[in-house]
């Protein structure tokens, strides 16, 4: 099967990302206290999921594995498991877990734009947001159980967008309930940023190798990374924190004034 196959075929690239697979690998490795499930409890749940409509967790069609770390502290790393929805060709959102099984947590959120919306972004705004250049041509992004060809379609897509990512469960740190506030997470831009051991160990659970996708994705081309992005690098680094005033940072006027 030819790349350009998938380039006039999406409904089959779609169908694809349906049916990948891959997960199942990962346990979280978070244990929260609490007593174990009743029947009665089973029961409304197995009730719940036959009778109850659940439209926008079926949209959650695609699944990327990759590393984040705190904004401002590069060695805090921990793998995420990213289950995404395209709203449309410029906008992705996806909800990150600490692990694809039953029992994985819930970590956090991640927003993907197209370099056309982050174009669109103010200055101080852009400093949230992280590139996605380097984590798929190093390998270190995968689509887990898609075929060669469409995860690399699938990269061909992502090289060139940019992520905004907020930790709500600092599942390496706390490991019974999600302690604290949301914090900021970036990607990866260079070599030698990443645990070797944290990759490796990823590589080996999905059976994969990262380096060999480094290698198959060389053709893909390198986009040159928007100004404001990563400003980590720069020394701009922006943290959630902790605020006892009554100020917000938006004010919504109500739509019928």
């Amino acid at each position: 099967m030819q790349k350009s196959v998938l380039r006039v075929a999406p409904a089959l690239f779609s169908f694809l990302l349906l049916l990948s697979c891959g997960g199942d690998n990962t346990s979280s490795n978070v244990q929260s206290p609490g007593a174990e499930k009743a029947g009665k409890t089973n029961v409304l749940e197995a009730g719940a999921d036959l009778l109850q409509d659940k439209t926008p967790l079926s949209k959650l069609n695609m699944y990327l594995d990759g590393f984040h770390f705190y904004n401002g502290d590069t060695k805090a790393q921990m793998e995420a498991h990213h289950y995404c929805t395209k709203i449309n060709e410029d906008l992705t959102q996806c909800i990150i877990y600490d692990g694809n099984t039953d029992k994985a947590k819930i970590m956090g959120v991640e927003y993907i734009v197209s370099e056309k919306l982050f174009k669109t972004l103010p200055a101080e705004e852009r400093k949230l947001w992280h590139s996605h250049v380097y984590e798929v041509k190093s390998g270190e992004l995968i689509a887990p159980g898609l075929p060669d060809v469409a995860e690399h379609e699938l990269m061909e897509e992502l090289v060139s967008t940019y992520g905004k990512t907020f930790h709500t469960w600092h599942t390496d740190q706390d490991l019974t309930l999600p302690m604290g506030h949301p914090l900021i997470m970036m990607g990866f831009t260079k070599d030698g940023m990443l645990d070797p051991t944290m990759l490796k160990e990823r590589d080996e659970r999905f059976k994969v190798s990262s380096e060999k996708k480094r290698k198959n994705r060389a053709d893909i081309p390198t986009p040159a990374i928007q100004p404001g992005a990563n400003a980590w690098q720069q020394g701009e680094i922006r943290q959630l924190k902790i605020d006892n005033t009554a100020q917000g940072g938006h004010h919504h006027s109500s739509p019928n004034r």
